[in-house]
């Protein structure tokens, strides 16, 4: 009889947790809703200009989710999350950001393998200014414009010393899109030393478009569009055993980072999660998202990696048969940016897209005779050093009649934009060339498992971790010149190169030339395997022939714990050299003394 009470106790007691458990998930978060796991996409609130401006208001805010992971989100009104920002060349953005975070006990295990700096209020931060402050904390913030050339100032894309804090004004951005911005997809996200990888994984993240891609190229004239931003999160299931449709991987493997490591098996527990649009498909079994399209009917894709550590490697799989996509544009450049042809675009079978990469692609429905249509991440191969990115499903594309139309349409008829007043940047010879290298250790030589640090090094200096109280920039350049640069990785882990306010050409992959006739913001760097007699290597052709390069911003790898824990450098770029000479002889002929900006 005790035996049965005692079983019923727990019985009961069980269903109490379980029913609490179930409660917590299904609960309504006040913070930020997110669908359900398995519902359709839904598509981000798109928010248009007009009369050349727009103005939003954003509120940031935190929590915890009931599986105890951190969640960030932007807020646009009664609760749409990341709205889609749309501009045209020209127009400006007012946005004003409410920091609303709040003070959060504790973090999930793979959020917190990392130490964080925290940078506490100093002078400047005394004066109020977020400007100069430079505060680095758990309930800071700020933002970046990923891939915009506007100018590394405070109010625009300054990310050194901005810093929100919580329970402070609305912080207001405010810039003017260029006049010459290449039409295409962008975004932005946070860039707070030592807090990026925490806040962007924690879904911190949006699209903004230029609009006009269809009057550079033609090939996405008149087609729906849909914008998908991909995002990874920390597991929802840890511990979970592999689906059976996996084969099993005898032990877990951790990285220096503290995820799962890479298998080399394609399969496996992973790193991250991921999610498009919020919609969530969890290790181990992927339940799908749902994507609807009309029958017949082709569509635009627009799709961003806001993940903080994953590498994409996109498919769409008509019976498990690749389909073809037909590439428009890269890192919001036309792949016919150099002029080549109105309509062209580049067939791929499957498309990797690094940390920070976007790609917009023509995706065609299945017809009727298709009985299963995927969009699927394959596996990357990120090196033994690297996390795990397995091959998984993330959504099931089903084509009808009755599939509501998307809310944006690529125009047509449009005349073609005015072309570049500036040659090609493939045809302009390099000033000089500069090498760069990825390197990292253990901070315990003798622990395999201990924390990583990282760096980003000009090759001859000393490898060091970014210091963001440093004013010293890595490299000086000028405005209007034209660069090479040689980026080695002498790591056993992928890295992905990203600079902001430029775009570059990617000219060489490991020795090899590459004729790509579009640019790039963000490009993988291949893993050392330990056997090659050199390191593996890239090169960019840098453009910093635009006046709005003109000031002190960064570049690093867009793993963005990598980032956090110093793979990042300093860049100045000066006003011309010439513009620099006549500034000394005017003050020697009227006797004034000129500091040089030069270090």
């Amino acid at each position: 009889m005790r035996r049965a009470i005692f079983g019923l106790l727990v019985l009961l007691v069980a269903i109490v947790a379980n029913a609490n458990s179930m409660q917590a998930q299904a609960a309504p978060n006040e913070a930020c809703t997110r669908p359900a796991v398995g519902s359709e996409v839904p598509e981000p609130l798109d928010l248009r200009s007009t009369n050349g401006v727009l103005k939003v208001e954003l509120t940031y805010r935190n929590y915890k989710d009931a599986a105890g992971r951190l969640r960030f989100c932007y807020v646009f009104g009664n609760g749409d999350l990341s709205p889609n920002l749309r501009l045209k060349p020209g127009d400006l953005l007012i946005l004003d950001l409410k920091n609303e975070m709040t003070e959060l006990a504790g973090t999930s295990a793979s959020s917190a393998t990392m130490p964080m700096p925290e940078h506490k209020p100093g002078k400047a931060a005394a004066s109020g200014d977020p400007c100069v402050s430079g505060v680095m904390s758990s309930t800071s913030t700020n933002l970046h414009f990923h891939g915009l050339t506007i100018p590394p100032v405070c109010h625009q894309d300054e990310v050194l010393k901005t810093s929100i804090q919580a329970g402070s004004a609305p912080f207001e951005y405010k810039f003017k899109i260029p006049a010459d911005e290449q039409p295409g997809l962008y975004w932005y996200h946070p860039h707070l030393h030592g807090f990026s990888k925490v806040q962007v994984l924690g879904g911190a993240s949006g699209a903004l478009i230029v609009e006009g891609l269809e009057r550079v190229n033609t090939a996405a004239a008149g087609l729906p569009e849909r914008v998908f931003v991909i995002r990874d999160e920390d597991l929802l299931n840890p511990k979970a055993p592999p689906s059976k449709s996996e084969p099993v991987i005898p032990r877990m493997l951790i990285d220096h980072d503290g995820d799962t490591a890479n298998t080399g098996t394609g399969s496996g527990t992973p790193a991250k999660d991921l999610s498009i649009n919020f919609v969530s498909v969890p290790y181990p079994d992927y339940p799908t998202a749902i994507i609807k399209m009309k029958s017949g009917q082709p569509q635009l894709w627009r799709v961003v990696n806001a993940s903080a550590i994953t590498y994409l490697n996109l498919q769409v799989l008509f019976d498990r048969k690749p389909q073809m996509m037909d590439i428009v544009a890269l890192d919001g450049v036309a792949v016919n940016a150099d002029g080549v042809g109105p309509a062209l675009t580049v067939a791929r079978n499957h498309m990797g897209i690094p940390p920070g990469g976007r790609a917009e692609f023509i995706v065609k429905p299945p017809d009727a005779s298709v009985q299963s249509a995927l969009l699927v991440c394959r596996t990357v191969n990120t090196g033994p050093g690297g996390e795990n990115d397995p091959n998984r499903a993330l959504a099931t594309i089903v084509a009808t009649e009755n599939a509501p139309e998307p809310q944006s349409t690529m125009p047509s008829g449009e005349p073609p934009l005015a072309a570049s007043t500036l040659p090609w940047l493939g045809g302009v010879a390099p000033v000089r060339t500069r090498k760069l290298y990825f390197s990292e250790t253990l901070q315990d030589p003798n622990d395999p498992n201990s924390p990583t640090t990282f760096f980003i090094t000009v090759d001859g200096a000393k490898p060091e971790v970014f210091d963001p109280h440093s004013d010293i920039p890595a490299i000086v350049a000028h405005q209007g010149d034209v660069e090479d640069w040689i980026i080695e990785n002498r790591s056993s882990e992928l890295h992905a190169f990203h600079i902001h306010q430029i775009h570059f050409l990617l000219t060489e992959w490991n020795d090899i030339q590459v004729n790509e006739p579009y640019l790039r913001d963000t490009v993988n760097v291949p893993f050392y395997d330990g056997k090659a007699l050199q390191y593996p290597s890239i090169k960019v052709r840098m453009d910093f022939r635009d006046p709005n390069t003109i000031g002190t911003f960064v570049f690093h790898c867009h793993l963005l714990e990598h980032e956090d824990n110093g793979m990042m450098g300093l860049i100045r770029v000066d006003p011309p050299e010439h513009a620099q000479a006549n500034l000394t002889t005017a003050a020697a002929r009227s006797s004034v003394p000129v500091v040089s900006a030069k270090r």
